[in-house]
């Protein structure tokens, strides 16, 4: 049992902080549904806990808390509880699966990315509870896990894993090689492992078992590559909390420990290497002002703003640092046709403020941030590696796989 609530002296400076209270009456804020009524149900009380659902798990109460407490982890927990004791909704099920919804949907992408756009299915999947307002991102065939496995000589001293996610493989293969040749023009040996989702949206949408069998198969896998040498990387800041915090804390994964401590966010791992003088690059100029919108979960995983400390240094560059909004869509939250409200109020807040900056293109390191951002905002979207990619473009050659 998780007794850090204890810890919490009622300052409110959480409920301040959530998005979600922000702007839905029916949620009361991370202090009551967390440390609050974790009190009673310590005790064995019966809890309020119909509204246990609404928290989008961005962590801003947990950044945000002065004493430590972890109130999206306590609340986290009771979701789970709590579906024990219900009907999980189909919709639910679905999502706790979306590996292997994308995996087929990758398959059979351009009739997949037809029949979504139909009116008529739209309106059978919001009868299934998927959301209506927003539109699904388009699903690629050539998926990474199709790619070339590695990249650069076996004899290159520095050795990388890709953990490359969902989004990258499913959705936006394109960036994802992008990352590996850029690296693999860096000097490095890049492997892109075998591996499946990292089990967030299982967890998030009450699945336990489902979210600890994904995350014991990478495990396994990327256990084996750091006992070769090799650091893992991610992209995906999502991807990056649940490898470093969840899987040794969470769900307990027998390598947790081992994956959190040898695993960096691309930026953050350029980064050092340039601190330590063991890189060298030759940033070319890039012209564009850009509005930068920091993901909830880059800020929960405490290593400051990396990519926008690494694309100071670019020539040419305007960036606009807005980091007091979520976009509202935090994964499959969003998608849920009972959330979409809250999740598209939250969006256009942070739409506008990204409009306001009168920016040439926005630029988030979240897959899911960028799809919602730039639907409400009209404004194309960037991931930083491709900003990177095209001020360093005059020693990387990308290889379409």
């Amino acid at each position: 049992m998780n007794f850090d609530f204890q810890h919490c002296i009622r300052c409110t400076i959480c409920v301040e902080n959530c998005p979600v209270f922000r702007v839905n009456p029916d949620f009361p804020g991370p202090k009551q549904s967390g440390p609050d009524s974790q009190r009673f149900r310590c005790d064995g009380e019966t809890s309020v806990d119909q509204w246990i659902g609404l928290c989008s798990q961005c962590k801003r109460c947990e950044v945000a808390c002065p004493y430590g407490v972890n109130p999206a982890e306590i609340i986290l927990r009771e979701q789970l509880n709590y579906g024990k004791k219900h009907f999980r909704a189909p919709v639910s099920r679905l999502f706790s699966n979306v590996y292997y919804l994308g995996n087929l949907t990758s398959l059979l992408a351009p009739l997949a990315n037809k029949l979504v756009s139909v009116k008529f299915v739209r309106r059978i999947m919001a009868f299934f509870g998927i959301s209506e307002y927003l539109n699904f991102p388009p699903y690629r065939f050539h998926a990474m896990e199709r790619s070339w496995p590695w990249k650069g000589s076996s004899k290159r001293a520095r050795k990388v894993a890709f953990f490359y996610g969902c989004y990258l493989n499913y959705n936006r293969p394109d960036i994802g090689r992008k990352i590996r040749d850029l690296f693999a023009s860096m000097g490095f040996r890049v492997i892109l492992p075998r591996q499946v989702c990292c089990g967030l949206p299982a967890l998030g949408n009450g699945d336990l078992a489902t979210a600890r069998r994904l995350a014991n198969r990478n495990a396994a896998i990327l256990a084996q590559y750091i006992d070769r040498g090799y650091d893992v990387l991610y992209a995906c800041t999502s991807c990056g909390l649940m490898l470093t915090r969840d899987y040794p804390g969470m769900l307990d994964i027998e390598a947790g420990k081992k994956i959190a401590e040898n695993t960096y966010n691309i930026h953050e791992y350029i980064l050092k290497l340039l601190d330590e003088g063991l890189l060298d690059l030759n940033f070319k100029a890039v012209a564009a002002k850009i509005a930068y919108h920091i993901p909830c979960h880059l800020r929960a995983l405490g290593i400051g703003y990396p990519a926008a400390r690494l694309l100071e240094r670019i020539p040419g560059l305007d960036i606009a640092v807005l980091d007091d909004m979520c976009c509202g869509l935090a994964g499959t939250y969003g998608f849920k046709k009972k959330n979409q409200e809250t999740s598209f109020k939250l969006g256009v807040i942070a739409a506008q403020a990204l409009k306001e900056t009168a920016a040439d293109c926005i630029m988030a390191d979240c897959g899911a941030c960028r799809l919602q951002l730039s639907q409400l905002s009209g404004m194309p979207a960037r991931d930083p590696a491709e900003i990177l990619f095209e001020s360093l473009n005059n020693v990387v050659n990308s290889s379409k796989r």
